[in-house]
């Protein structure tokens, strides 16, 4: 089930702070969690002193006594939602003060920090955020006379190409450096403007345009205009990755347990989104998603590559290849979706089928408020609540910004028929995922990048057929086109090999559509089956 817990500050997952004394931390790196200093004067904002929070203003770091003028200014860019004294000398989510700047003022390195629109307000796309920070990182660039190097964390590393790439800022920069960027999107975006997320999104007002831009077929459209154009040769380019999901049963636990159906991940972006085919890509670590921003984890990572101008000579420590074309268009489904509207003081009652033995099943419901009332019961009766062990609740801070997520962690679930029982005292919302780890069901293949009125090649494939009663699979398809109108195609049978190549055509307006895939039937042994699948895909003129 598209366990969304990244839903979670996925893209939220972002805050920092500075750092101890001057000598403690070699360049190369700490090596143990920085003592806070705090005669290290904070990043003064150099503009609109009066409202520091406004999109446009930037902050010049202090210069280190130690500052060395061969080194090059390094300009910080941070993520969706973010801002920039939270977010690189504030607290980050999970893991204490981010120290980053402190280290780089340790270390002899001017610094500059620039506020965006996620700042102050809703999220922004690339194109929106890349034209305000080309603009910036000009008077940035004039302030210290000479090229800077940019590091830019997830979504800020999108942002800062297209300023380079689209918005000419590229005479200005001479390197950059992107940890944990979603380059080619991420999944958990998809979910977040999947069919049955829709009630929820239109509730909480929270379908921004910078999530939405994160969307894996919005990212496909990205990638053609960006990597072949002739600008993207002009700067330096470096990524990096992580591996680890976070605290046990965070957002980015879940966020992680999700996307690892897509392969290796940080809680929030899959470790092949990070990759770029002309860059060089660093690290990948054992860090998650918030940690891939924190100064003590990472900056003696980058450190020698933004010491200077030109390539830093460093042995690869890992090999690269580009995305295979199966990494980024050919999913895993193995899980659940359902939602709607919720009525004030009714039970709304939703039915999670079970067929296999699974080695975990995590059944999440989104809602706007707090209290919204879930029962989890299984086939045999048993009652979990608010009470039981197996539950969790957590405030989104990414894709569904502001919302609630509460969820059962359900180890080695029985099989049969479980139901999800929802009841809100205030007109709500609901968004219910169950994804389930240790099965391998479906598979959906699909091309991410279409023409307007073309026909979309789809190929929906059961893992192990002969398990199932082909004559009872079905196939239904639920889509949100790019005018954001949503409709249902007429259910389709499959094969009896058990796959299914269904039509489906784009529409005429170009844009990103969303499509949720269906698959419900029962196996040989009676037992209903269920599974989805949220895929998205750009629709280009």
């Amino acid at each position: 089930m598209r366990h969304l817990r990244l839903f979670l500050s996925i893209l939220g997952m972002i805050s920092l702070l500075f750092v101890s004394m001057p000598g403690v931390f070699a360049e190369q790196g700490a090596a143990s969690t920085p003592v806070i200093k705090a005669s290290i004067p904070l990043p003064q904002p150099m503009n609109n002193q009066d409202d520091p929070k406004r999109p446009g203003t930037w902050f010049l770091g202090a210069t280190p006594p130690n500052a060395d003028p061969q080194k090059p200014p390094i300009v910080f860019v941070q993520g969706l939602h973010g801002e920039a004294q939270s977010y690189w000398w504030g607290e980050t989510e999970y893991h204490g003060p981010n120290d980053m700047y402190a280290l780089a003022y340790q270390n002899g390195y001017r610094t500059a920090f620039v506020q965006l629109y996620d700042a102050s307000g809703p999220a922004r796309n690339p194109w929106n955020n890349g034209q305000l920070l080309a603009q910036t990182l000009q008077k940035i660039y004039n302030h210290f006379g000479q090229k800077v190097n940019i590091v830019a964390h997830s979504k800020g590393g999108i942002d800062t190409q297209a300023a380079l790439v689209h918005y000419g800022a590229y005479p200005y920069v001479s390197k950059v450096f992107t940890l944990a960027s979603p380059h080619h999107g991420s999944h958990l975006a998809d979910l977040a403007y999947s069919w049955y997320a829709g009630w929820l999104a239109d509730l909480l007002g929270r379908q921004d345009e910078g999530t939405e831009s994160l969307q894996t077929g919005n990212m496909a459209q990205f990638r053609e205009q960006t990597d072949s154009h002739a600008n993207v040769s002009k700067n330096i380019y470096y990524t990096s990755a992580g591996t680890s999901w976070g605290p046990t049963f965070s957002a980015l636990w879940f966020g992680g347990s999700y996307l690892s159906q897509y392969g290796d991940n940080d809680g929030l972006v899959n470790v092949w989104s990070t990759q770029l085919p002309y860059a060089t890509h660093r690290f990948t670590a054992n860090l998650d998603h918030d940690q891939m921003r924190k100064g003590s984890d990472v900056f003696s990572k980058i450190s020698a590559d933004i010491s200077r101008m030109t390539s830093a000579n460093i042995p690869l420590t890992e090999s690269y290849s580009t995305p295979s074309k199966d990494q980024m268009n050919k999913t895993a489904a193995e899980e659940i979706l359902a939602g709607g509207p919720l009525s004030e003081k009714k039970w709304v009652e939703e039915n999670i089928s079970i067929e296999n033995p699974a080695k975990e099943a995590i059944i999440s419901v989104w809602t706007k408020y707090k209290d919204t009332q879930i029962l989890l019961i299984s086939p045999s009766g048993k009652t979990y609540s608010r009470s039981s062990k197996e539950y969790r609740q957590h405030q989104e801070k990414t894709f569904f910004k502001g919302a609630y997520q509460q969820l059962f962690v359900i180890p080695n679930p029985e099989s049969g028929t479980w139901k999800v029982k929802i009841q809100s005292q205030k007109k709500d919302a609901y968004f219910l995922t169950t994804h389930f780890t240790g099965t391998s069901t479906m598979s959906v293949q699909f091309d991410p990048t279409v023409k307007t009125n073309q026909s979309i090649p789809l190929k929906i494939e059961l893992k192990n057929p002969e398990k199932y009663d082909l004559s009872t699979i079905e196939l239904q398809m639920r889509i949100v086109s790019t005018d954001k109108k949503r409709s249902t195609l007429v259910p389709s049978r499959f094969n009896g090999k058990g796959t299914l190549t269904p039509q489906l055509k784009a529409p005429a307006q170009s844009g990103t559509m969303n499509v949720t895939i269906e698959v419900r039937g029962k196996t040989k042994e009676g037992k209903p089956f269920e599974r989805n699948e949220t895929v998205s895909i750009h629709v280009a003129k």
